[in-house]
């Protein structure tokens, strides 16, 4: 099982011309195997959506308590959209993906209706 230091140090974009850049923090409590299929299902999101044009952060909240608060998290693993603007979490694994996009604000709310 890779850590959390090897998968992010990949995670970084390469420069491009200018484009909207989302910086994302992902809060996790160890490294559990929830706190992974977090890390891995948003990592997967971003290269599907998002490729070249954002940043994971991840922060352990069993080393570095006192960031919790910063952020307003009251469960974990939880995705805290820093930018583009406004800010925005996420609860959970990541494991549906269409919520998932939708949480981010990667993918419009489905009208009432369609399927």
């Amino acid at each position: 099982m890779e850590s959390f230091e090897s998968l992010t140090q990949s995670l970084d974009p390469t420069p491009e011309e200018e484009v909207e850049h989302w910086e994302l923090r992902l809060y996790v409590a160890g490294k559990t195997q929830k706190s992974i299929t977090a890390f891995n299902n948003l990592k997967r999101i971003c290269e599907e959506h998002l490729k070249g044009r954002y940043s994971i952060e991840v922060i352990d909240l069993v080393e570095k308590p006192q960031l919790a608060a910063g952020d307003h998290i009251v469960a974990v693993p939880t995705v805290v959209r820093k930018l583009p603007e406004p800010l925005c979490r996420l609860v959970g694994d990541l494991r549906n993906t269409d919520k998932a996009l939708v949480g981010l604000q990667l993918r419009p709310l489905p009208m009432v209706g369609d399927h």
